[in-house]
């Protein structure tokens, strides 16, 4: 948390800065309308997660083909060593309900199926975040539009992208859980039937 909102605190300083002193509008102007575009993103990407949390599960389930981590994305996310940094990605599941910070219950495969569900409405939040973010645009005028409102979207772009990354990293390990803990349910039943004849 305290990295996305240092990342948030210094965008908003720089941009500031360099409007003020390129005297793109009235330093009061650029001030308000920095805070403006960057509340307004918040509350975007807060009306989208809300709209996401009320979907039915069954849109987002384990099979989805829409969800898929292809073996290209695996190698990426290697080569960008998401495992070294994912843990400082902001991770607001919590309150919808589902956090996705730890893994609490890895023994438990509703659990597990539950948690992957979830990587999957994140990851749709997160997409969906990408061009809505692009709409504080058409609340300013004049140059502001580029210099003022096309920055805070960009960055709310990069905050955006990171946690789909780590979602999609996490999610093929979740399915290989899932998916030893699905055989040895079915080896079971069949090695209780041998000692049971």
């Amino acid at each position: 948390m305290k990295l996305y909102l240092g990342i948030i605190s210094i965008a908003m300083l720089v941009i500031s800065v360099i409007n003020i002193l390129l005297k793109t509008a009235a330093w009061y102007y650029i001030i308000i309308a920095v805070i403006w575009c960057t509340a307004l993103q918040f509350a975007l990407d807060g009306l989208i997660a809300i709209a996401i949390n009320k979907m039915p599960d069954r849109w987002f389930g384990v099979n989805n083909r829409l969800y898929h981590v292809t073996q290209k994305e695996k190698t990426l996310y290697k080569k960008l060593k998401v495992r070294l940094w994912k843990d400082k990605i902001w991770e607001l599941g919590g309150l919808g309900g589902f956090s996705k910070k730890e893994l609490k219950e890895p023994d438990n495969p509703k659990y597990i199926e539950k948690f992957i569900i979830e990587c999957n409405k994140g990851v749709l939040t997160h997409r969906l975040s990408y061009p809505i973010g692009f709409l504080a645009m058409l609340t300013l005028s004049g140059t502001c539009i580029f210099t003022i409102a096309l920055p805070v979207a960009i960055v709310n772009l990069f905050l955006n992208i990171l946690p789909t990354m780590v979602l999609r990293y996490n999610t093929p390990m979740l399915k290989s859980i899932l998916a030893r803990m699905e055989r040895k349910c079915k080896a079971k039943p069949q090695a209780d039937t041998a000692l049971h004849p």
